[in-house]
């Protein structure tokens, strides 16, 4: 996202309580005047966090994509350029019938128009629709002449949002591209602003197909390799390992090479098949066997491929690389133990 050649043309505000818990919407009257400093302000504060967001979506619906109303509202504003804040208000009325889940939080709907985006090699005009729902403390310091006042205040914290989607004018026969943000993205509350507010499904890109792969690959590893398999959680650890690896060396994702270089055993690779087929199956995913690896989904995967070997409370190993350097054995008298090779001492 190129924070230097976005603009943030139109800005409006509304509040969106839950409806099945009593709480109001109110609409604001007008779209808001927007200085050039307050403009530029709060234009890194909405699209700052895209920067990091790879995963990409498309508006769609069950019968049609024309009956998904979102898409109809875009649609029609990127088209005929109808009043902004008139747009605003039927996304904000849509959102305030979608908010009805008990744990749906109320608050600030924004609406903004942004032109100058980037996005796939293309420069567009960009819809975002943001909303918060937490305050946060601060103490505001006045100064009267030699006196100082200090009050506290609440307001919204400005380094986050809670949930966020960008719109592109681009592909609108496609269901347009779009990208989103939602701080709670587990449990049946968050469905409502993916599913029932924006209707939007996952585009299978390269990101998408990279972070599937290593998922399935991680829980075939750390759930079904000691079920099927007498082995240690070095070896496990080393599974992973070479898994980062295959996927950190190579610029394209080949399967059968993978399988090859990482479980080697032709035993372990036909569990893997056999694991990946139900695994794809339960999961509803669709990857292909040769894709395109991206470098960001792997650095985002690595976080959580945990290499650490843990020891009862008192030792935790880390282990990176040749598992051939650590050696597992038993005393007479019970007492597990790992023997470390090494050559040189940082």
């Amino acid at each position: 996202m190129n924070l230097i050649t976005n603009t943030l043309k139109n800005l409006s505000v509304h509040f969106i309580g839950n409806k099945n818990q009593g709480d109001e919407m109110v609409l604001s009257k007008k779209e808001m005047e927007l200085g050039i400093d307050l403009s530029a302000r709060l234009k890194e504060y909405f699209l700052g966090r895209f920067n990091a967001v790879y995963d990409k979506y498309c508006f769609t619906h069950a019968s049609d994509l024309k009956y998904n109303e979102v898409y109809n509202y875009v649609s029609e504003y990127f088209a005929n350029g109808p009043d902004f804040h008139l747009t605003s208000e039927h996304i904000a009325k849509h959102l305030f019938e979608s908010s009805i889940h008990p744990k749906v939080k109320p608050g600030e709907l924004y609406v903004c128009h942004f032109e100058n985006c980037e996005i796939d090699n293309k420069v567009v005009n960009a819809i975002g629709i943001f909303k918060t729902e937490m305050k946060s403390g601060f103490f505001e310091v006045n100064q009267q002449k030699n006196e100082f006042y200090i009050a506290y205040k609440e307001g919204i914290d400005i380094n986050k949002f809670e949930k966020g989607c960008i719109i592109y004018d681009t592909n609108e026969k496609g269901g347009f591209v779009v990208q989103i943000i939602d701080n709670q993205n587990r449990g049946e509350e968050a469905l409502y602003w993916r599913e029932t507010f924006l209707g939007l499904t996952q585009v299978s890109n390269d990101f998408h197909q990279t972070n599937q792969f290593l998922s399935i690959a991680k829980s075939y590893v750390t759930k079904q390799v000691p079920e099927e398999f007498e082995v240690t959680k070095a070896d496990q650890i080393d599974l992973l390992n070479r898994s980062v690896e295959y996927f950190q060396n190579h610029e394209k994702f080949d399967k059968k090479e993978f399988e090859k270089e990482v479980f080697q055993h032709k035993s372990i690779i036909e569990s893997f098949r056999t694991y990946d087929e139900a695994y794809r199956e339960n999961h509803e995913l669709n990857v292909p066997d040769i894709f395109d690896i991206s470098a960001p989904a792997v650095k985002k995967q690595t976080r959580i491929f945990k290499s650490v070997l843990k020891l009862d409370k008192n030792f935790h190993i880390y282990i990176h690389g040749n598992k051939e350097m650590i050696e597992q054995g038993v005393e007479k008298d019970g007492r597990k133990y790992y023997k470390i090779y090494y050559e040189n001492e940082a």
